[in-house]
């Protein structure tokens, strides 16, 4: 049975994505954990590389807050910001076939076992109603009127989960979790501007993955998105944004279905992006 790895952040960085791919077991599988493009030196090449990989079968990829941000960019619903790299795309003759592929790839996936998504899970959902959640918003990214969903995305509201939220207000509450939860309440009330460690939330405020009565507490989590954090492996997560496109490492780490042994399991890096803003 081949290897799986699940990726952290490439964020438009080739020549990593390509040093790493290069590194791995020619046999092995990858799980890309979102933020495929934007910020770093080549999103185009990033993902044309990604795409070829998903459709030979050596690879799926999630879908990030910077892989939605480019899609309401091309959409008309959003404009370019001062650090975005994905223009590239935007002006590339193939770019109709990439924003094709890139809204038809998930928001989490699982076997049952392990969990991967691109930023956290909220404390009431289990395992399943999180799969649930992120097809609810698949299903609307990959409609004709896609456009539509786009448009009432973004927003910091509602902040917290309830069964009876409906519409627009519930895939926005989905979206927000799955793709930019860092910091929330034991109650599982959202915030987003905070963006450092651990100890760095609001007061009242806790990283996702500590609240004690998460109902995924169970399920091994792999995810993204939160650089800062660097590589962590805690009690049943595993985060994997190590920096990339600041100057960090892209690391992929072996996909496990359990993580007694997550110190045995197999880490590979390479070397990220030298980001000319790097601090």
């Amino acid at each position: 049975m081949s290897k799986i790895y699940a990726v952290g952040d490439v964020q438009g960085c080739a020549p990593s994505l390509k040093n790493l791919v290069k590194k791995l077991p020619k046999e092995s599988k990858m799980i890309f954990l979102g933020d495929l493009v934007n910020r770093g030196p080549n999103s185009l090449g990033a993902l044309r590389q990604l795409k070829k990989l998903q459709e030979s079968g050596r690879a799926e990829c999630i879908l990030g807050n910077h892989d939605l941000h480019l899609l309401a960019i091309d959409a008309g619903i959003r404009k370019t910001k001062g650090l975005d790299t994905v223009q590239d795309i935007l002006k590339a003759p193939d770019r109709a076939e990439l924003i094709d592929w890139l809204r038809h790839r998930p928001l989490a996936l699982s076997n049952g076992k392990v969990l991967t998504v691109h930023a956290g899970v909220l404390p009431q959902w289990d395992l399943q109603q999180t799969i649930e959640c992120a097809q609810e918003v698949e299903k609307a990214l990959r409609k004709k009127s896609y456009k539509e969903f786009l448009g009432n995305m973004y927003g910091n509201t509602p902040n917290q989960w309830s069964n009876t939220l409906k519409g627009y207000e519930r895939l926005r509450v989905i979206t927000n979790a799955l793709t930019r939860l860092r910091f929330c309440t034991p109650g599982g009330r959202m915030e987003f501007e905070s963006k450092e460690g651990l100890q760095d939330g609001p007061k009242g405020y806790i990283p996702w993955f500590k609240v004690t009565k998460r109902k995924t507490r169970d399920t091994l989590i792999y995810f993204g998105h939160w650089s800062t954090l660097g590589l962590l492996r805690e009690q049943n997560v595993i985060s994997l944004d190590t920096g990339c496109v600041w100057g960090g490492k892209l690391t992929a780490m072996e996909v496990s279905e359990t993580n007694k042994d997550s110190n045995k399991l197999e880490i590979i890096q390479v070397d990220g992006y030298d980001h000319p803003l790097r601090m």
